[in-house]
């Protein structure tokens, strides 16, 4: 990723994956303004993510190039800092937004979605209707599997979570409860009785 190494050696590690016919996600701008989120914009990286420190050129050139911003802001939480990812910039821009928890040992031990839900209310600003869009279409988008997954249409995998929820607006509303009531995957009740 471009945080952890120069952008020189990030760009011929991505050049050489799309030789390959990988689509890179790029770890970008997390801790410091590198360009990185520049570089994966003009590289044609299916995403950027994190992105707590990109400008506005990078905002900028997400939009045009069609490169997903997936933010994590469990682990800006994680790390009690107070430098979020411009979602609302971003959105603004036409950017297309996904949300993840970035579940790791170190520096994001949350693994639930719903509390990633809930933090992007209330720090990143964005409202219940652009949260589920970026946890599901937006997120698929950024796995590069927007044609298979994310939305309930005909042809697509029949994967959905139910929850015991009076409206979707409640999820960020309970982010600290589990209100999953039933998964299905494929069609498939996998938890719950359906």
């Amino acid at each position: 990723t471009p945080s952890s190494q120069n952008t020189s050696q990030s760009r011929r590690i991505l050049m050489a994956a799309r030789e390959l016919g990988m689509r890179p996600k790029v770890h970008s701008d997390e801790i410091k303004p590198l360009g990185g989120t520049e570089m994966a914009a003009e590289l044609g990286a299916v995403s950027a993510d994190h992105l707590m420190e990109t400008s506005e050129t990078g905002i900028q050139a997400l939009a045009e190039s069609g490169t997903v911003a997936v933010l994590l802001p469990a682990t800006t939480f994680c790390l009690m800092g107070d430098k979020y990812a411009s979602a609302r910039e971003m959105i603004g821009a036409g950017v297309a937004v996904a949300l993840a928890s970035d579940f790791n040992p170190g520096s994001c031990p949350v693994n639930s979605l719903q509390i990633v839900m809930g933090i992007a209310c209330r720090q990143l600003k964005l409202t219940p209707a652009e949260i589920i869009n970026a946890a599901t279409i937006n997120a698929a988008h950024a796995l590069g599997r927007a044609d298979q997954v994310g939305s309930l249409e005909t042809g697509k995998e029949a994967d959905l979570v139910i929850f015991d929820a009076p409206n979707y607006q409640y999820l960020m509303y309970r982010f600290g409860t589990n209100l999953v009531d039933t998964v299905v995957k494929s069609g498939q009740v996998v938890v719950g009785e359906g």
